[in-house]
């Protein structure tokens, strides 16, 4: 799709919901994350959910996972890999500039994390290790639970919907709170101003499927009966969410093709990393799930968005604070160092 239909993917990706002229939400993808979402809010039984807050040893255990270990497994093995193992067919000289982060006006010469300020094209940006840039985006990805996406692995999973919706809940709070306080720690920037783009994505993707969801489940029970909306109304909706999810996956793929195309080694190098830290995370969460007795119903949701990575806040963070990738990187081109000094 990137390649093939001239300027439809770009044009697609230019359709957003901007915050202070940012690109943040992309209106497609919101479109279809709708489509995922509406046919697991719609069916969630909410008693279920006031049951849920009996038992707190799945909400600790999953906030534990997120915000205690999955944060800085991601830093470490980062590190390990970026840092060390790869860095040589990453090039261990290669530097990356890129525009100066939002809102931010530093002098000459000045540092920010690992960043050194410079002139480039009469413009400010920020010199530094092209490997501390991949870095930077794993932090941004791996730091944080999955929210919208996780509702669906939770669905596939069979897991129990009403705990499912509680972590969410509680994990889209926790976020709100700490994201940018510990992305901006593990970064060296100090803490980073995202929660305008969290509220944003969190609202479209979580908030307004689980909304409309509430209120049709009330309307058409109301109309049609229970038994018609569990017999008839629900399988209905069966095909929707897993068409809409692949659609969404080919949406994402398609807005970035050349940049796919263009860097597919390093693609599989940041995959190796988040699919070793994916295992891990999972592995200790279920693990931890049976050594506390819980039933399965109840460990694979939190097994799994202890596993998880919320795409939507570190695609909205990364653009907040240095822009649209495709306009950056028209101007601030990958180089070495011989390359600068030249």
């Amino acid at each position: 799709m990137a390649e093939l239909p001239p300027g439809v993917a770009h044009k697609l990706d230019s359709m957003a919901f901007f915050v202070n002229r940012m690109p943040i939400v992309s209106i497609p993808i919101a479109i279809r994350l709708f489509f995922m979402m509406y046919p697991i809010m719609v069916k969630i039984d909410f008693a279920s959910v006031v049951k849920t807050r009996k038992s707190s040893k799945p909400v600790l255990l999953t906030l534990f996972l997120s915000w205690c270990i999955k944060p800085f497994s991601m830093y470490g093995i980062a590190i390990i890999f970026l840092g060390f193992l790869f860095r040589e067919l990453i090039g261990a000289e290669a530097m990356d500039i890129v525009k100066m982060p939002f809102g931010l006006d530093l002098p000459m010469g000045a540092t920010h994390g690992a960043g050194t300020v410079i002139l480039q094209i009469g413009i400010k940006a920020l010199q530094l290790p092209l490997w501390r840039s991949y870095f930077a985006g794993c932090i941004l990805l791996g730091i944080a639970p999955c929210t919208a996406m996780f509702l669906v692995w939770g669905y596939l999973a069979r897991g129990n919907d009403g705990l499912t919706l509680v972590i969410v809940a509680i994990n889209l709070f926790t976020m709100l709170l700490l994201y940018g306080i510990l992305s901006g720690f593990l970064l060296g920037v100090g803490s980073l101003p995202v929660r305008q783009a969290l509220l944003l994505s969190v609202a479209i993707y979580v908030a307004l499927p689980l909304a409309v969801g509430y209120i049709s489940l009330k309307l058409i029970i109301a109309a049609k009966g229970e038994t018609w909306f569990k017999e008839e109304f629900l399988h209905l909706l069966i095909p929707i969410t897993i068409i809409s999810l692949l659609t969404t996956l080919v949406l994402l793929f398609s807005f970035k093709g050349d940049v796919i195309l263009a860097n597919l080694p390093t693609i599989l190098w940041i995959a190796v990393l988040l699919f070793i830290k994916t295992i891990l995370i999972f592995g200790l969460g279920y693990w931890l799930a049976k050594l506390f007795n819980l039933t399965y119903e109840d460990s694979a949701p939190t097994a799994l968005i202890g596993a998880s990575n919320h795409f939507e806040g570190a695609i909205a963070t990364s653009v907040m604070l240095v822009g649209f990738c495709k306009h950056t990187r028209n101007s601030f081109r990958h180089s070495t160092a011989e390359d600068l000094n030249h």
